[in-house]
């Protein structure tokens, strides 16, 4: 066996491993099941929610988005450049740069965005009740009830999101798969191991705060378990679909599709954390500065993995 394709497969082996481990522990820990806590231990969990929701913002911006903008830059310049060298006896400068200039990338993640508005809002208009009720809706319906305000809707289920639960694990899905193709790749050791080790640094910390997301919104056991397995699958795939890449012949086109995939998967992900994880964190007004704290602590930690991700 050669030495490249040992060292990615024990990258394989690393992946799956580390994802079952860190998706696993909320799940199968006690602890972590918020029904059952009551004061400190209650504030601990929703500190910690806080501290994931962190995660996922800065997951967000500083890994799925930016690798989206670098990767669709980068193809399209190949594209212009490929049309440059096809066309050499004619001059497009000025609707090149025009071309080049225009924000893609922003675009089709915003597409990724309102693909998922739109999904959200067709499922509310079609079957009522399917996407749930939001979290500004359910910190009314809780408001009302503290302040002695009575009303006959019964207040909603936590655990009626299946919707934006599905979104976030296929948005991921997604990007674990590009991650691991990535790695798959890589031409040279350093470069494999390099890279491995910064997708294992913020991989660990997202598939934590999705397990934690899962449980916190009411999600069984089971369903939870087969996500986090689902999940783990995600990056040895993509690095299975890395390593036949390299053996075969690549075909023009297929890392702009690849670019565009990440770009909306980035958009679907921003959706779910900014109108699902944000909103449901910060509804309670209890402790406010110490969520704000938690939350940018979680951002910390994966704008510092970025530095050498």
């Amino acid at each position: 066996m050669e030495p490249l394709l040992g060292i990615k497969l024990g990258c394989l082996c690393a992946l799956l491993g580390l994802t079952l481990i860190c998706g696993l522990i909320p799940t199968c820990s006690k602890w972590f099941q918020i029904e059952a806590a009551t004061g400190r231990h209650r504030r601990v969990l929703n500190l910690l929610g806080c501290t994931s929701a962190g995660v996922f913002l800065g997951a967000g911006f500083m890994h799925m988005t930016a690798e989206a903008l670098e990767g669709i830059e980068s193809e399209i310049q190949k594209f212009m450049g490929q049309n440059r060298t096809r066309n050499k006896g004619d001059s497009y400068d000025d609707a090149d740069s025009a071309f080049v200039q225009y924000p893609y990338g922003e675009l089709i993640i915003s597409l990724g965005f309102f693909f998922v508005f739109f999904l959200e809002s067709l499922a509310s208009q079609c079957c009522p009740g399917t996407a749930g009720p939001s979290a500004v809706q359910e910190e009314e319906w809780a408001g009302n009830h503290v302040l002695g305000f009575h009303s006959h809707e019964s207040l909603p289920s936590p655990s009626k999101r299946p919707l934006r639960a599905f979104v976030l694990l296929l948005s991921l899905s997604f990007h674990s798969v590009f991650e691991g193709l990535a790695v798959g790749l890589q031409p040279t050791v350093a470069a494999t191991v390099q890279l491995c080790l910064a997708v294992l640094a913020h991989k660990g910390l997202v598939v934590f705060g999705v397990a934690l997301r899962l449980m916190k919104t009411g999600t069984g056991t089971r369903w939870t378990i087969f996500s986090i397995l689902s999940l783990a699958l995600m990056s040895p795939l993509g690095l299975g679909l890395g390593l036949t890449i390299a053996a075969g012949d690549s075909s023009e086109g297929k890392g702009l599709a690849q670019a565009v995939l990440e770009g909306v998967a980035a958009g679907t992900f921003l959706y779910v954390t900014f109108l699902e994880i944000l909103p449901r964190e910060l509804s309670s007004h209890e402790i406010p500065l110490a969520k704000w704290g938690c939350v940018a602590i979680g951002f910390t930690f994966m704008a510092l993995i970025a530095l050498w991700a």
